[in-house]
């Protein structure tokens, strides 16, 4: 059912896409969620039997969150070297305000939420100057049209998944023998995944629960575009307070003009 909402939203968003660009990017942003909803799921798969208890509620909780939806979509195009260096990039855009601009002049709230919510909503926005205006969504920068119509990673993932025979009760007992006998915690990495999936695949194939309609590229994606699993990061958002935020601010500034001090 995921799928299929998914799969819906994206090929509207394609239809409207040369008419209404934002109504377009609006509904391409609700495929990447339903799709990212699929990834979180089998990340639960995937968690050891072991540790599933104690990790079942938080990851139920991302399956409901904005922000959790909206980075495991992103993070399906991340080619981290391991899973320490993928929670630096969760981190990174968990972040509930960052610096923009040569100098770190502007404060910004978190740009993955603020995209998503300035593109469905007129609002009243606050800037430093505590000045109040109204904010009201418009047509987003027009992708390069090669670009705005391949279908995003996550839902070619997911699709994959599908595919392969994964969202069958056999499929995820597999998915669960095979990926929960490693965990994810620090050092593990896309070479342990390989593995991983060849297993996975292979098993899949001799249980005859792979698709007629499977292609190559089904596998592919598989292969290159599926993350490590997530299950062991956390989602939620990192309060940023203004002392922080000024304080990076000066060093910013000072490294560029120099520090006297020095």
């Amino acid at each position: 059912m995921l799928l299929k909402s998914a799969q819906c939203f994206w090929q509207s968003s394609q239809l409207l896409r040369q008419s209404h660009g934002r109504e377009a990017k609006v509904l391409e942003g609700f495929a990447k969620e339903e799709a990212a909803k699929i990834l979180i799921l089998i990340d639960s798969v995937r968690c050891p039997p072991k540790l599933i208890a104690s990790k079942l509620s938080q990851i139920v909780g991302w399956f409901y969150d904005h922000l959790a939806r909206l980075i495991y979509a992103e993070a399906v195009s991340w080619k981290p070297m391991h899973l320490a260096q993928l929670r630096e990039y969760v981190d990174r855009e968990r972040r509930g305000h960052y610096l923009e601009g040569r100098a770190g002049e502007y404060i910004m709230p978190n740009w993955t939420i603020y995209e998503r919510e300035s593109r469905l909503y007129v609002d009243v926005e606050a800037y430093q100057d505590n000045a109040l205006n109204w904010s009201a969504p418009g047509d987003p920068y027009s992708d390069l049209p090669f670009l705005a119509s391949l279908t995003p990673p996550a839902l070619r993932v997911a699709a994959a998944m599908e595919q392969v025979g994964m969202f069958t009760l056999k499929g995820l007992k597999a998915v669960s023998d095979i990926w929960g006998s490693l965990e994810y915690r620090d050092k593990e990495d896309h070479h342990d995944g390989s593995k991983l999936t060849e297993r996975l695949l292979e098993r899949l194939h001799s249980e005859g629960l792979m698709l007629g309609t499977t292609q190559q590229d089904d596998i592919s994606a598989l292969y290159q575009d599926w993350q490590i699993p997530m299950y062991n990061l956390d989602f939620s958002l990192i309060p940023v307070t203004l002392e922080e935020l000024e304080a990076a601010q000066e060093r910013k500034y000072w490294s560029m003009v120099g520090d006297p001090r020095w």
